[in-house]
Order: structure tokens, then C-alpha cells, then sequence
């Protein structure tokens, strides 16, 4: 391996990836939908820059423990694996997304978490079969991350988008 990176570097950059492009995408399909962007409301995108700072330093730092969590995990059996991941996505996401939606007044945490704990659900199971495919003791190559989670990360905004 030229680029090797360990379990918890994995889940973090995938955390830090989840927090920022999703949020982006909910906030561009509710501002385009809606339509009512005006010059007067550019404080807003400082708001939303901040929560998409929130969530991507709390995708990020909470990753490394998930991390740990997905490494005990692939001890076991795939069908105990693939049964767990989802409800650890969940909690990952709500953690996560609630973390950046209590900007909004508090009550951007309730949506905050409901859109992390569906983008959790799916994400964390996704990558971390891919990790168990291709992981070479409990080092995974670069090379491999990378397109795997923008993959993932793009497939999840788009679907935001309704792309």
C-alpha cells in the first residue's frame, strides 16, 4: 500500500465528507425550489456555511469512534454486520446532524438530525462493505477511499437534489 489509512481516518474523512455535502445539497434544493433567495438575504449562506462546519467537524471527529465501532464489527458475520450498521448510521447521523441543525433555532436540530439519521442509515453500511472488500489487515488504501466515499457522498446528495 502506497497511501495506507487506518479504520478511524477512514470513518473521520468519511464523516467530514458526509457533514458537508448533504446539508449543501438540502439547503440548494430548498433554495431552489422555493425561489426566494434575494440580495438582502445573503446573511443566510453564513448560516448555513456555519452549520455545515458544525456537521462536518462533528461527521469528522465522531467518525474516528464509528471507526472503532466498524472494526469490531467485521469480526463478526456479514449478516450480523450488515443487520448493525444501519441503527450505528443512525445514531451517527442524528448525531451529527443535530449537532449543526441546533443553529437554526433549535428546532433545525429535530431536522437536522431526521436528515443525518437517513443519510447514516444508508452511508455507513455502504462504505463499510466496501472497507471489509478491500482493506489489507485494518490499513485501507487511498486510492480506494476516495472514489468509494465521493461515490457514495454524491449518490446520497443527488438524491437530495431529486437528480
Amino acid at each position: 500500500m502506497t497511501n495506507p489509512l487506518s479504520i478511524e481516518k477512514t470513518f473521520a474523512y468519511f464523516g467530514l465528507l458526509l457533514g458537508i455535502f448533504p446539508p449543501l445539497a438540502m439547503f440548494i434544493r430548498f433554495f431552489a425550489e422555493k425561489g426566494i433567495f434575494r440580495g438582502e438575504d445573503f446573511w443566510i449562506v453564513g448560516v448555513i456555511a456555519i452549520i455545515n462546519l458544525i456537521t462536518a467537524t462533528v461527521g469528522y471527529f465522531s467518525g474516528k469512534f464509528i471507526g472503532k465501532l466498524v472494526g469490531e464489527l467485521e469480526k463478526t458475520s456479514w449478516s450480523s454486520m450488515i443487520c448493525t450498521l444501519p441503527f450505528i448510521g443512525v445514531l451517527w447521523g442524528i448525531l451529527a446532524g443535530g449537532a449543526g441543525g441546533i443553529i437554526i433555532f433549535v428546532i433545525g436540530a429535530l431536522f437536522g438530525a431526521a436528515l443525518g439519521a437517513a443519510v447514516g442509515m444508508v452511508a455507513l453500511p455502504a462504505l463499510a462493505v466496501f472497507h471489509r472488500w478491500l482493506k489489507k489487515g485494518d490499513q485501507f488504501e487511498c486510492k480506494h477511499f476516495l472514489p468509494i466515499a465521493f461515490g457514495i457522498t454524491f449518490i446520497i446528495s443527488a438524491f437530495i437534489l431529486g437528480l
